[in-house]
């Protein structure tokens, strides 16, 4: 048995995120994209948690239901507090089995910070503390560090974060059954880094508005129930996770966005870690803090289903671009356009969803539904056949189907 999984999702109470981000809206788009089970998001903002309990329908297993659609309490926490020195902003996604449980965990985090001022609060804890305090509430809470290598609030991040996961949790460590590769890596990148060898590797979307739901994904094995969600991550029990090109993340590359500085880590290298032009720090890139970490380099290979495999039998990956702008650079239309909402759902409606578009659909079916040109894109992206500029400080990536010869 297996379920598709996005665990980082948000609410309309957090900063920057979309008004549109009901539970009914929620539940809607991931029928739309194949997602079995999505957290609640932002659980510690009253209004979300009042919804919560308005809404969603208790499944007597740990989870929640709305419309067919699993929920698994959850939100993400920013803890800011002085560790080993210095002052650490570090974001951390918290689950919990039960209302019970989120009732004493927002008594406890209220504590510590404001939480009906953003879905996403800050509370004056380091992850060491609040790891021991939630697990003090219920054993059954776990925690997943978010976007782990991102340079502002990634655990391993370059501005605040930590070398290690025995570093930032002390003795705590054992109990964090996973991190969350965040946009900009993927998890080949974190392959590299011998500490992670004992959690799980898992890619949720860090959703901000309801088409970017499931833009990565994590495919679990075993009962979707709370326990076994928990018993995947613990044993890393996961089918694959579906990915972004990691280059499309804005902390991929090194660099400084004012001066117009990208720089590779065999540039990064070679020029220093000051802009040429300004003299400001550049701000490292995920792929930068891997090198600085890692321990070993890993080989890869791509099977006849596009997963891609390494070489030590960890869970593998495939990587995808959305199935939204295939079709808008296929039609040759904005990704906004009637045209491409009109294809992409004639498109998900026929397949089942766009999970199986993108990974399971033959392409003669696609073809036959969507036109050749869509097919071709589907399979140029399965094959990693495109072309992409990587992103840095800040700015996202640009990852094109096709070169612009062939357009």
């Amino acid at each position: 048995m297996s379920y598709v999984a996005d665990l980082h999702t948000h609410s309309p109470y957090a900063r920057g995120t979309s008004s549109q981000l009901t539970f009914e809206n929620m539940a809607l788009w991931a029928r739309t994209k194949g997602i079995d089970l999505l957290a609640t998001g932002d659980f510690t903002h009253p209004k979300r948690l009042a919804e919560t309990q308005e809404t969603l329908r208790e499944t007597g297993d740990g989870l929640y239901e709305l419309d067919g659609v699993r929920f698994v309490l959850g939100t993400e926490v920013n803890c800011s507090a002085e560790q080993a020195g210095r002052h650490r902003r570090v974001h951390i996604l918290v689950f919990a089995p039960d209302m019970e449980a989120v009732a004493s965990i927002n008594s406890a985090l209220d504590r510590h910070g404001k939480l009906g001022s953003d879905g996403r609060p800050t509370v004056h804890l380091t992850p060491r503390d609040l790891l021991e305090a939630l697990l003090d509430i219920n054993e059954r809470c776990f925690i997943i560090p978010a976007h782990l290598w991102t340079p502002h609030f990634g655990l391993y991040g370059e501005k605040s974060g930590f070398d290690s996961l025995a570093e930032c949790f002390g003795d705590m460590a054992s109990y964090v059954p996973a991190v969350e590769t965040g946009l900009s890596s993927d998890p080949s990148m974190n392959w590299r880094v011998p500490s992670l060898d004992a959690v799980s590797i898992v890619s949720f979307s860090d959703a901000h508005s309801l088409p970017k739901l499931g833009r990565e994904l994590t495919v679990f094995r075993g009962k979707p129930t709370y326990d076994g969600l928990l018993d995947s991550l613990r044993n890393q029990a996961i089918e694959y996770t579906l990915e972004m090109f990691p280059e499309e993340g804005k902390y991929h590359h090194a660099g400084h966005r004012k001066c117009g500085i990208r720089l590779s880590p065999q540039e990064f290298a070679a020029t220093g870690e000051r802009c040429p032009k300004c003299g400001r720090k550049f701000t490292l890139g995920v792929m930068q803090r891997i090198e600085d970490l890692a321990g070993r380099t890993i080989s890869t290979r791509m099977d006849e289903d596009e997963l891609i495999h390494g070489d030590d039998g960890r869970p593998s990956f495939r990587t995808m671009v959305s199935l939204r702008q295939i079709i808008a650079e296929a039609l040759g239309r904005g990704l906004e356009t009637k045209a491409v909402a009109a294809a992409y759902h004639k498109l998900v409606h026929e397949l089942g969803g766009e999970l199986r578009a993108l990974t399971d659909a033959p392409s003669s079916t696609i073809g036959q539904i969507a036109g050749e040109r869509v097919a071709e894109g589907v399979s140029r992206a399965r094959a990693g056949n495109v072309t992409i500029s990587p992103g840095f400080d800040g700015e996202y990536g640009r990852v094109s189907i096709w070169p612009e010869t062939d357009a």
